[in-house]
């Protein structure tokens, strides 16, 4: 068969990858993108993630300079409060509470919620508009060898191509990554996370709402209503044994221990979608890029779904990698660049993350009253309060 030439190949289909190929295609390039599986791209489908995702300001910006906010914006929660509570003490209930207020750095808030299924939905409708981007769900990388003239990829339908780049997007056990023999540091914190919607019965207010106990934080990220009632996503980590035992209780069981560790901040939650579970780790590729190749979201960084920083920071990946291929895509040079920019950011923010979910573990009455000490503290001082909210965002 015949290889057939194309400026951007882009492997992996998930969030990260078809806004590579939206943000690759609103530059010009001829641009195809190709993922195994085809996106569940409706809430009660079978495979549905139902994860949401916060697209902080800096990431709002980029959405919009592609073209993409106007399909997305009509859909999404602002989140105005970033809450802490801290509910370490000897019963399950709110003994200190924090507020980060974007109001303190700016006039836009942190960032803004939409549900994973939906920003599927809506971005491949969005390529299939695009002339010069072809999504091909269903099929797979299988093969890569990379040369001065281009990346050389096979794919499981039978199509050979050359691309000047080739960007993994291919998730945490990158194909990509492997083909080009790239390793990784990985941590393992025996936790799991489970993600899905509820109603409760206060208002969210647009305040994001992390609740600290043990196991790792609960956390509430508001969503548009649902049926009339105000609504929410959840991401609950526990440790793996804890999850385990979650996922077996009866549905009344269940929702007792839905609003327990929730603290009841936001009143009686009631669960509203099926649950999505997934293991915790932190991950980094010893390198970003490779001949010819970028590695950008999960394939380059994993980590604890904390403080939004997840997606957001392959969209920085994305951000960056889009003006340096610009001119060139490809360039041996600009991909070093790349890898020089990017994987120290990421490593440090993992750091960080890696540090702030080792907290939220913390089983001990001791260590939680630590935490809580140590959060008190922090938020007092305006000027370390306010440079945490700006770092939240990227921003210097």
């Amino acid at each position: 068969m015949d290889t057939q030439d194309i400026d951007i190949l882009i492997s992996g289909g998930g969030i990260a990858g078809l806004i590579a190929a939206a943000g690759f295609g609103a530059q010009g390039f001829g641009v195809i993108c190709v993922d195994p599986a085809p996106p569940v791209t409706d809430e009660g489908a079978e495979g549905a993630d139902l994860r949401s995702t916060a697209f902080l300001q800096p990431s709002a910006r980029l959405l919009e300079r592609i073209g993409l906010w106007e399909r997305l914006g009509p859909h999404a929660t602002a989140l105005q409060v970033m809450r802490i509570v801290d509910a370490g003490g000897a019963d399950p209930v709110p003994r200190l509470v924090r507020d980060f207020d974007a109001a303190e750095i700016g006039d836009q808030p942190f960032g803004w919620n939409l549900p994973n299924w939906l920003l599927r939905r809506e971005i491949s409708a969005m390529l299939e508009g695009m002339p010069n981007v072809e999504f091909r769900p269903g099929t797979a990388t299988t093969e890569v060898v990379t040369r001065a003239e281009g990346a050389m990829v096979a794919l499981s339908d039978g199509t050979r191509l050359r691309a000047r780049l080739l960007v993994g997007a291919d998730g945490r056990n990158s194909p990509v990554r492997q083909a080009l023999g790239i390793g990784v540091s990985t941590r393992r914190y025996g936790q799991k996370a489970l993600a899905f919607a509820v109603t409760h019965d206060e208002p969210h207010g647009n305040v994001s709402t992390e609740v600290h106990r043990s196991g790792g934080p609960f956390t509430l990220v508001p969503l548009p209503d649902r049926d009339g009632r105000p609504s929410s996503a959840v991401v609950w980590m526990e440790n793996g044994s804890e999850t385990a035992r979650l996922r077996s209780l009866d549905p009344a069981a269940f929702e007792d221990a839905l609003n327990a560790r929730s603290a009841g901040v936001l009143g009686h939650l009631r669960q509203a979608t099926a649950l999505t579970e997934w293991p915790i780790i932190s991950q980094i590729a010893d390198r970003f890029a490779g001949p010819r190749t970028a590695l950008i979201a999960e394939a380059a960084h994993v980590l604890p779904p904390i403080g939004a920083q997840g997606l957001n920071m392959s969209l920085a990946d994305l951000d960056g990698l889009l003006d340096l291929m610009r001119e060139n895509p490809g360039d041996q040079a600009a991909l070093l660049r790349y890898d020089r920019q990017r994987r120290p950011e990421a490593r440090a923010r993992m750091l960080g993350i890696d540090a702030l979910n080792r907290a939220s573990q913390a089983g001990s009455r001791p260590l939680r009253d630590l935490r809580a000490a140590a959060l008190g503290g922090l938020y007092a001082a305006a000027p370390v309060r306010r440079l945490m909210m700006r770092a939240g965002l990227g921003m210097r």
